[in-house]
């Protein structure tokens, strides 16, 4: 009985181990992520990317992957300003947007 509980008590030592791992890997990951947008966008279109954020989260993390991706690959000149994200997101967001609702 008391060697169950010494392998279930590693068990969950372990899994909680794993689990502050991830964290710290994650976190580690969001600051890098963060960084590299200070140096590819102006504080104006940090702040509306910010802004787009609370409303669609998963939209904004895909461009704020995408434009580190591009970054990296030389195929924006940083800093972007806010027009110019606009613009981004503008054209983005027109390629998802065709919904059409028609009224009888």
């Amino acid at each position: 009985m008391d060697e169950i509980r010494r392998r279930r008590m590693l068990q969950l030592q372990q899994q909680i181990a794993e689990a502050q791992r991830q964290d710290r890997a994650q976190r580690e990951f969001e600051m890098q992520k963060q960084a590299a947008l200070r140096q590819i966008l102006t504080p104006e279109a940090r702040s509306r990317l910010t802004n787009l954020k609370m409303v669609k989260p998963e939209f904004a993390e895909q461009i704020e992957i995408q434009l580190i991706q591009l970054a990296q690959a030389g195929r924006i000149n940083p800093p972007l300003t806010d027009e110019q994200l606009k613009t981004i997101l503008t054209q983005l967001q027109g390629k998802k947007r065709e919904t059409k609702i028609k009224f009888r």
